[in-house]
């Protein structure tokens, strides 16, 4: 019999016990959920979401600017990799059926305070196999990674600043260094190495920095000049956000979206538009060509989780500016014809947003907001389990 598609409408309990405890009892079969993301907001949910999915999909913006990323972008001029590095570890199996000496090692950091000496001898005893987090490994997979080390300090050369550097910053730059300047094939072994529930990848594989037009003409320039962590927050809302080649000439530019990632887009049973900073954790990875005709063509939830805490990033911004904000890139690539409501089909909001709020969100942009109990009890972040059972019901 030759196969057909259909689209089905159906009502969504939410949470809904039994699709909860169906993920749950056979993860490896969960859900394809994807998130479009960066930073470490999302972290806490994704290493929650392993209890249900295996299958979960995480496109990350590589054009961060800030943190030891910053260093190997000067450096290499290169993609940034701290956001991948950390998905990568959140989504690793981090029981003893795993590879805890793996993980202990790409987790680590070498000391804020130090000679550049003291440095470079500990980075030395990593490519000897002399430091105990390397030594611990089995032997086959300790060679793999000591090539990539070595690929990476023969570049560095004497002169790289050390201090507070991620080694698993490290052995990605190495690895993306060792294969053509090419991320998604260490990312691949970085993967298989610490066995991730789920797929990382960069939303594109490009040396691109962030830039954003403020609502009173000035043009900022970085991704570390927004987000308020390692500079002056900004003084004026953000009018627009987009991508330039590089952070001395300042000029837009436009990347395509690969082909594989709108695959991942298209194959997905519900899409996510997470929290963290607005702009340069999630409207960034909205901006390739392509993006949002991926996600128009998506018949599957899509939803957004706004951030519970302050973000500088949203100076300004009510909820259905943040909404606004997150649609306009997708609305530019998908066309005339595209409505919002196709591209974001719900907001979930936790209880203590006000209706009002959620109110204006259906007025503008006429997409439901639906206000659920998603917040943990004791601090002002998400309740990690109360959402991941939420976005499990959705699929």
């Amino acid at each position: 019999m030759k196969a057909c598609t259909i689209t089905l409408r159906r009502q969504v309990t939410l949470p809904d016990d039994l699709r909860v405890a169906r993920a749950e009892s056979a993860p490896h079969l969960g859900p394809r959920l994807l998130f479009f993301s960066g930073g470490s907001a999302l972290n806490g949910i994704a290493r929650r979401l392993k209890r249900y999915t295996f299958n979960s999909i995480h496109l990350i913006t590589p054009f961060d600017s800030g943190g030891s990323s910053q260093q190997l972008r000067l450096a290499f001029d290169m993609p940034a990799v701290g956001d991948l590095r950390s998905r990568l570890m959140a989504l690793a199996d981090e029981s003893v059926l795993g590879q805890p000496d793996i993980f202990a090692l790409f987790s680590h950091r070498l000391p804020k305070e130090g000679t550049p000496e003291a440095l470079r001898a500990e980075v030395e005893q990593l490519r000897r196999s002399r430091h105990p987090l390397i030594a611990a490994i089995a032997k086959p997979m300790r060679q793999l990674i000591r090539t990539q080390i070595d690929s990476f300090a023969a570049a560095a050369g004497a002169d790289f600043d050390y201090r507070n550097a991620s080694i698993g910053n490290l052995i990605l730059a190495g690895g993306y260094l060792g294969q053509g300047r090419a991320l998604e094939p260490v990312l691949f072994m970085m993967s298989k190495m610490v066995d991730v529930r789920g797929t990382v990848r960069a939303i594109v594989d490009e040396n691109l920095h962030l830039a954003v037009r403020l609502q009173d003409g000035r043009l900022v320039l970085g991704q570390r000049a927004l987000t308020g962590k390692e500079v002056a927050p900004l003084d004026s809302p953000i009018r627009e956000l987009f991508l330039i080649d590089s952070l001395e000439t300042g000029t837009p530019v436009e990347v395509t979206l690969p082909k594989r990632n709108r695959r991942l887009i298209e194959q997905a049973d519900v899409i996510c538009y997470p929290p963290g900073s607005l702009y340069s954790s999630v409207v960034a990875n909205l901006l390739p060509v392509g993006v949002g005709r991926a996600v128009a063509r998506a018949m599957v939830p899509k939803v957004y989780l706004p951030s519970l805490g302050p973000d500088p990033e949203a100076m300004g911004h009510s909820l259905a500016d943040q909404v606004g904000a997150i649609l306009a890139p997708m609305l530019r690539d998908a066309g005339g014809q595209v409505t919002a409501r196709a591209l974001m089909t719900h907001v979930l909001c936790d209880t203590s947003v006000p209706q009002a709020s959620c109110d204006a969100v259906t007025a503008r942009h006429g997409i439901p907001c639906l206000r659920l109990p998603l917040k943990d009890l004791a601090r002002p972040i998400y309740d990690v389990d109360a959402v991941c059972r939420v976005l499990v019901s959705l699929n």
